[in-house]
């Protein structure tokens, strides 16, 4: 039965799951975890790394590690948070051919599908050894705040990375799908997803039935342990500044490994009330000086510097909430999601909030994989007869069109049912007008030019009449895997034109193109790199066990002419494995196991033992 992963892309850390025998269950990668660090990195001879290899390396080459690159995915290289991140991280974030973001690591130049595709490509591998075969499809999530071009980036990353993406989903969503997997329940539920870089809440109705709801969704797609991560490092700077006078920031080495401090303090501070943060030798002086950097913070401190974006949190799940027309009351489950939601000051607030503390067993890690595999699962039909289910979600944006004066005019409101249709009627605006411009935008902002362009189109040949007299007829249609279809129609004459809209990553079809076939070169080459190792492991043990009983077989069988052939004959072969392994040659490499087997029986033999 052909399988389908489920993958969390998370910008810290990312997991993949599957439904095995019909229960859904995290795969644990070659190093025994269950998350992967979400960092790619290129080392000076020009070799990837991911996961936990390049966080290990991450101080010593930090301008061509990156992290939290779904922080950027889908986004314009001159927008507010890209500017935001090119502030604050040690890597060179550059300006793309299509207005795009590009990183610029070791003189040459990534788009972010490209590094978010390294990731997926790592967790295909994780997957496909756990299971012993490729695996071609998955289902991955996003935030629910997430646009349709970051999630088209994020399609274009599994199709470089060689998965065919069957299905997004919202990453609250999926955290829902697991917690009611299997349970027979009806519950209403608020998910409060906290992750590295981004921040969602949902209200969703689980029925008995196997039906899940989405009631309303919201969220800030750059909000996360990032910023709290931030926010120790501006205060572990500041401080560092008014002793010494000295911006750390300048100094990419010293800022990642502030980076990390942070990181390890905020962590620590989850259990306990206070933590050291000593960066001995953090900047040089020249000569043989060098500054040290050694602080104490408190919890209560870590909580006052990073309240307010606490507050951000819970001012959207007010809002959510409003959205979706319930009472607190009536929320029966509260389920924490993301790694954040750890922090004690993140469970006070929510708690606080909601009246009610949150459901105990669900693992922040995990849950989101585990409902990208249960989805997948359910989409194939792989789910036994009793734990079908129907999963009904909403839209996370307006969708409108531009009309006079750069408005939006929204026809699809957010946190509308899909699959969806509406129609609005319009009249023309100036006398004599013959083409109306449409123009499709995503968002949730009045003005046309704060939200996401998604694509246009020109209806023309209307009837030339005075201003207001020519009816045109707009229509949005959603279809259940979320694609946007436009279509707008002269009342007058029945003339019609309509357009699909096609949400972009910033790549071009050329682009994409190049980027899956380098991926694909990628991992035949690292698949050959691999046997090559395990080749060259297997000849050089053969190799000395062979040798360990040359000693043993000269003094039993001094003077034996046919001991000393085959002893001559087993360091020839050995020769020539050596001289295979010295030149990397596979095909050599493994001819010469089979012929090193051989040898090592045969000296065995001669000490009258079996293989």
């Amino acid at each position: 039965m052909e399988k389908i992963i489920g993958i969390d892309l998370g910008t810290f850390n990312s997991c993949v799951a599957i439904v095995d025998a019909g229960s859904p269950q995290v795969i644990a990668n070659r190093g025994g975890y269950k998350t992967t660090p979400s960092m790619v990195a290129i080392t000076e001879s020009g070799k990837r790394i991911v996961g936990h290899m390049a966080k290990r390396q991450a101080v010593t080459n930090a301008e061509n590690t990156v992290y939290a690159a779904k922080r950027l995915i889908g986004r314009k290289y001159d927008s507010a948070q890209v500017r935001a991140t090119r502030a604050t991280v040690p890597y060179s974030i550059v300006e793309g051919p299509n207005g795009d973001v590009r990183l610029s690591l070791r003189e040459t130049l990534y788009s972010i599908p490209e590094v978010s595709a390294m990731l997926l490509q790592e967790l295909k591998l994780v997957a496909e050894e756990y299971l012993g075969h490729e695996v071609k499809k998955a289902v991955v999530t996003v935030p629910a705040y997430f646009n349709d071009n970051q999630r088209q980036a994020t399609k274009d990353a599994g199709t470089i990375a060689g998965l065919e993406i069957i299905r997004i989903i919202n990453e609250p969503t999926a955290a829902a799908l697991s917690y009611g997997f299997g349970k027979n329940i009806d519950r209403t539920v608020a998910v409060y997803d906290l992750g590295g870089g981004t921040f969602d809440v949902s209200i969703l109705e689980i029925s008995s039935n196997g039906v899940f709801r989405v009631v309303s969704t919201a969220g800030d797609s750059f909000l996360g342990g990032e910023d709290f991560d931030q926010s120790i490092i501006d205060w572990l700077v500041e401080g560092f500044r008014d002793e010494h006078d000295i911006d750390l920031r300048r100094d990419r080495m010293a800022l990642q490994r502030l980076k990390d401090a942070a990181e390890k303090a905020k962590t620590e501070l989850s259990t306990l009330e206070e933590t050291e943060i000593n960066l001995p030798f953090i900047i040089s002086m020249g000569g043989n000086e060098a500054l040290h950097l050694q602080r104490s913070l408190t919890r209560a401190e870590l909580e006052e510097m990073t309240y307010d974006l606490i507050d951000r949190t819970i001012a959207i799940c007010e809002h959510t909430l409003d959205e979706a027309g319930f009472d607190k009351s009536e929320i029966d489950d509260l389920i924490l999601v993301g790694g954040m939601t750890r922090m004690p000051a993140v469970q006070r607030a929510v708690t606080d909030w909601l009246g009610k503390p949150p459901c105990k067993g669900v693992h922040p890690d995990e849950v989101v994989a585990l409902g990208a595999a249960i989805q997948g699962a359910a989409l194939l039909g792989q789910l036994d007869q009793d734990e079908e289910m129907v999963l009904l979600d909403v839209t996370p944006h307006t969708l409108g069109i531009m009309v006079k004066g750069g408005y939006i005019e929204g026809l699809i409101p957010l946190n509308t049912a899909v699959p969806t249709s509406r129609a609005k009627r319009f009249t023309t605006v100036r006398d004599g007008q013959t083409t109306v411009r449409i123009l499709v935008f995503q968002g949730d902002e009045p003005e046309a030019k704060d939200n996401e362009l998604l694509g246009e189109f020109e209806l023309t040949g209307l009837r030339s009449a005075p201003a207001g007299e020519v009816e045109v007829e707009v229509t949005f249609e959603i279809n259940a895997d979320g694609i946007v279809s436009v279509y707008a129609k002269d009342l007058d004459t029945g003339k019609a034109q309509s357009i699909t809209v096609t949400a972009s990553s910033g790549l071009s079809a050329e682009e994409l193109k190049r980027m899956t076939r380098a991926a694909e070169d990628y991992a035949v080459a690292q698949k050959l790199d691999e046997e090559a190792k395990q080749a060259k492991q297997r000849a050089e043990e053969t190799i000395a066990s062979i040798e360990r009983l040359y000693p043993e077989v000269e003094s039993l069988l001094a003077g034996s002419d046919f001991a000393k052939e085959a002893l001559e004959r087993a360091s020839e072969i050995i020769g020539e494995a050596r001289s295979a392994i010295d030149r990397g040659d596979l095909a050599k490499m493994k001819e010469t196991i089979d012929a090193l087997d051989r040898a090592r029986r045969m000296v065995l033999g001669l000490l009258g033992r079996s293989a």
